[in-house]
């Protein structure tokens, strides 16, 4: 993937005085530390490098730019999922899911947990938009690991009492507390203990 310095880089004759992909990855760290209530336009701003203006011109208001970050959180943080859904077999899969969730929480550049757990259960009802956002990208998450496994159910892999959609939900479970625990502070040593049991508990081949 193009880094964002590159990008900017690479496009020639810019109205704008500012570089709108690392505006927006600078705006995305600020939304992931603070959470979106949490987040001050003076925080973005000051962040950003750029004025309110500025801001309003180029993302619309910080609701609009909330949605842009978590697409570039979702394309940059978040493609080992989608990785996953490549393994093997079931057990494959989730163990990429989990250690690839080591990788995006604990990575030293960015802050800690899970940007889409921190924003499903933190946000008030006056920003039920931004929540009900975040639920409906995990939902389309889920639904393609439900389809992978039942897949991996047809291919033999578990047995029938064991449904693909319970077993999305087991994992979901597993890699929330993950993020719960990595932005409370856990370290990249018990996150992988976390796994390893994970793994030795799963009920699939």
């Amino acid at each position: 993937m193009e880094s964002t310095a590159t990008a900017c880089a690479a496009v020639k004759g810019r109205p704008r005085e500012f570089c709108t992909e690392q505006a927006l990855a600078a705006a995305l760290g600020v939304f992931w530390t603070k959470g979106y209530e949490g987040a001050s336009m003076a925080d973005l701003t000051s962040a950003m490098g750029i004025t309110k203006p500025s801001l309003y011109a180029a993302f619309g208001n910080k609701e609009a730019l909330f949605h842009k970050a978590l697409d570039l959180y979702e394309a940059e943080k978040l493609a080992y999922t989608r990785e996953a859904l490549n393994q093997p077999t079931a057990r494959a899969v989730a163990e990429h899911f989990m250690r690839g969730a080591i990788e995006a929480q604990c990575n030293s550049g960015g802050p800690k947990g899970c940007m889409g757990v921190i924003h499903a259960t933190a946000c008030g009802d006056e920003q039920q938009s931004i929540k009900d956002d975040v639920i409906a990208r995990r939902a389309s998450s889920q639904k393609a690991l439900v389809e992978r496994f039942e897949q991996a159910q047809q291919a033999g892999e578990f047995p029938a009492h064991i449904t693909p959609q319970a077993l999305c939900q087991y994992l979901y479970a597993i890699l929330q507390g993950m993020a719960v625990q990595a932005g409370s502070g856990a370290t990249r040593t018990e996150l992988e203990q976390v796994v390893d049991t994970s793994l030795a508990m799963w009920p699939t081949r």
